[in-house]
């Protein structure tokens, strides 16, 4: 579960979860993928409910079980273009997410890393986050105070991201990531 697109201290994350595991909940992955053959469901994220109600696992190792048991369903972290291409498969919102790339390369040290659900920006810490929507609509967590600016508020509802992520701000287009929003969007940076 590791990826060329985290940080150094986000690899260390997820090396932790893993490790932890077994000395967390007292079953290996090997049993836990045997446990999940005995869910009465058969979605991912039904099997992930299943996991966390009955058996009290958080969703990181819900997840990290998932994978294991579900290599076929499974794209896999390191497969950053599958995952981009199944995402962001409507031109207009990959035209706002290429915008905002554009913003991030002009940046030192950011690191673009793709998610199964949406396209994580980082330093040392992740600082901003896009997944698209409905529509050729995106939306653009950052990691600043939504009262910076009238382009931001507040999330509206808990995101996939990090909950660092304190303001949001929705893209119509490529054309909406104008100079206000790359200045924004470096501020995040700078504070992330």
């Amino acid at each position: 579960m590791t990826d060329p697109a985290m940080t150094e201290r986000q690899k260390k994350w997820f090396a932790t979860v893993q490790a932890n595991l077994e000395a967390k909940t007292g079953r290996s992955l090997a049993v836990w993928v045997d446990i999940l053959k005995g869910c009465p469901e058969t979605r991912p994220r039904a099997q992930a409910a299943w996991l966390k109600a009955t058996h009290g696992l958080g969703a990181n190792h819900a997840a990290q079980i998932l994978d294991a048991a579900r290599p076929a369903d499974a794209m896999g972290w390191s497969d950053a273009e599958g995952l981009r291409s199944t995402l962001w498969a409507e031109p207009r919102s990959l035209a706002a997410l290429e915008a905002v790339e554009r913003a991030a390369a002009e940046l030192d040290d950011v690191i673009i890393g793709q998610r199964k659900g949406y396209t994580a920006f980082s330093r040392e810490v992740q600082f901003a986050a896009m997944r698209p929507l409905k529509g050729g609509l995106a939306v653009l967590g950052i990691k600043l105070d939504p009262a910076l600016s009238d382009r931001l508020s507040a999330p509206t509802r808990i995101e996939s991201w990090s909950e660092r992520l304190t303001a949001v701000v929705e893209l119509d287009g490529p054309g909406a990531v104008n100079a206000e929003l790359v200045r924004l969007f470096g501020l995040a940076a700078e504070n992330g």
